[in-house]
């Protein structure tokens, strides 16, 4: 019988490339590729790109560049580029890099194995043209859920599937799938496949977004928005907790729009207490939200649900009113603290974290103060800032009064100063109080254990260094720990343990919902 082929994927960009690795992982092991770590023990490398600004623009191609370099060293035969970077240059980029073996488009993912097997074969597979996504779906979001459009993270069922009244692909799954697809018992995987033993993962709500903001291009490369059922969130977060997952975000451009689509706006607030009784599941967190969307029920469902942490990444990009008018956006400094206010009246510890963007054309020096005046306002846990520059096909990229490069980058060290200073000052505020913590890793060398607590989010946010007391035994990786607030480091905590989390509990609870260190594990 001949060696399976070998396959590796290298994700760049944001938690929503990493759901669709996942799918792609999914797609290939189900088609009897062996997935495996590192690029030079592959086949085939695939990088799946991101396609939001310069940098990581620059950070896929020297990702694709590298890979090719293991060509003749290692077992690598072959490149492939895949995700967003792709998608929206498709010919473009395979003329401009000819070091990639294959540019696929989104619309390739259902057929990547073949994609593959031909690219490794000697065959060439023509790369796509792009074309505006938004065009593929109706205008109307209640006429979306029937089209048949390639949607990434999506794959619970194939668009061929939701046109013909077939079964959902969990039903239809083989049954000879490799160990790690589908479970041994219970509901049958979705179509994807865990590439970490972490206990975090994310879970796609939606794709693509309806707003039009005039610095983003995304919409045109991810489409108009289109909400997954709500069956099949739960379904993948299921699956999830039966891999170890202890949290679970969600994802997607726009999750505040989540059901309009499928007639229900509120949808999100019925759907979240549910999540959170997966058994197995101890903390569901909701990323990308939209401050100009932001409504009562929501904020009542993300402060008050039992399970679901009150952590709000809104998307305030700025605060100067005549900045956010030509962003295509809307509110100003006083709303957006008026909207903060009334989050942290209902959750005090709340986690907020927000980016912005500087530099925009037209913007004046009392535009930036008055962004600062919200930022010295906020309270924000953590700040993104970038510096505008011009995007493809983007309506801002059109615009009079561009500032000259020089005083962007100014701005945004400004400004970067500034949110380092706020957000070191704001983990300072926390100094005593109680958090929940998720351990994420213990270093084998130093013994050092890191983790999360409820405001902070993967990758973004900072982490809780934990001071286990000699002779105590480290909390292992999944494990709830309580712990008290003893010093900052930036927007970094250390904090002291006081016990782990029997299920359920959180920083509230009574004593008899702690454990003390000494008895894990026994």
């Amino acid at each position: 019988m001949p060696e399976p082929r070998t396959v590796a994927l290298v994700t760049l960009g944001c938690a929503r490339n990493e759901v669709d690795s996942e799918e792609l992982a999914g797609r290939l092991a189900a088609d009897g590729w062996q997935l495996v770590d590192d690029a030079s023990d592959a086949d085939v490398a695939v990088v799946n790109t991101c396609g939001f600004v310069e940098a990581a623009k620059k950070d896929s191609v020297d990702a694709l560049l590298e890979a090719n370099d293991l060509k003749g060293q290692a077992r690598t035969q072959a490149v492939v580029a895949v995700g967003c970077m792709a998608e929206r240059y498709g010919k473009e980029l395979a003329d401009a890099l000819p070091e990639a073996d294959g540019v696929l488009g989104f619309d390739d993912y259902a057929d990547i194995s073949d994609r593959l097997r031909t690219i490794l074969g000697g065959g060439v597979h023509a790369s796509h043209t792009p074309r505006d996504r938004r065009k593929l779906l109706p205008i109307s979001p209640a006429q979306r859920q029937s089209a048949a459009v390639a949607l990434p993270g999506h794959a619970q069922e194939t668009p061929e599937a939701a046109n013909t009244g077939q079964p959902p692909a969990e039903d239809i799954v083989p049954a000879d799938l490799p160990e790690g697809v589908a479970p041994a018992s219970g509901p049958r995987a979705p179509l994807r496949r865990r590439l970490d033993s972490g206990p975090v993962a994310s879970v796609k709500l939606a794709s693509g977004c309806d707003r039009r903001c005039t610095f983003c291009a995304i919409p045109s490369f991810r489409g108009s928005f289109i909400s997954r059922r709500p069956s099949d969130v739960l379904g993948e977060t299921r699956w999830l907790a039966g891999q170890g997952v202890r949290e679970v975000m969600l994802v997607s451009e726009n999750n505040t729009s989540y059901g309009k689509d499928l007639g229900d706006i509120r949808l999100l607030e019925t759907l979240l207490p549910e999540l959170a009784a997966v058994d197995g599941i101890e903390r569901v967190r909701v990323s990308y939200l939209q401050p100009a969307e932001m409504r009562p029920g929501l904020i009542d469902a993300l402060t008050g649900t039992p399970g679901v942490v009150p952590y709000f990444d809104l998307s305030f990009q700025h605060s100067a009113p005549a900045v956010l008018r030509a962003m295509r956006r809307f509110g100003d400094t006083d709303r957006f603290l008026e909207l903060l206010d009334t989050i942290r009246t209902k959750a005090p510890e709340a986690g907020v974290r927000s980016n912005f963007i500087v530099g925009f054309p037209g913007e004046t020096e009392e535009d930036l103060a008055e962004l600062e005046r919200f930022l010295g306002s906020a309270r924000l846990d953590a700040i993104g800032v970038f510096g505008y520059s011009d995007e493809d096909g983007t309506e801002a990229a059109g615009f009079e009064a561009k500032l000259d490069e020089d005083v962007v980058a100014a701005r945004l060290a400004r400004v970067s100063r500034l949110a380092e200073e706020l957000t070191a000052q704001r983990a300072e505020e926390r100094l005593g109080s109680t958090v929940r913590v998720l351990v994420e890793a213990v270093d084998e060398e130093t013994g050092e254990v890191t983790g999360r607590a409820d405001h902070q989010a993967p990758e973004t946010d900072g982490q809780v260094v934990l001071t286990v007391p000699e002779g105590a035994r480290a909390p292992l990786p999944g494990t709830f720990v309580l712990a008290k607030v003893t010093a900052t480091e930036g927007v970094d905590l250390v904090a002291e343990p006081l016990g782990t989390v029997e299920d359920g509990a959180g920083p509230g609870d009574g004593p008899g919902a702690v454990r003390g260190l000494q008895e894990v594990g026994r």
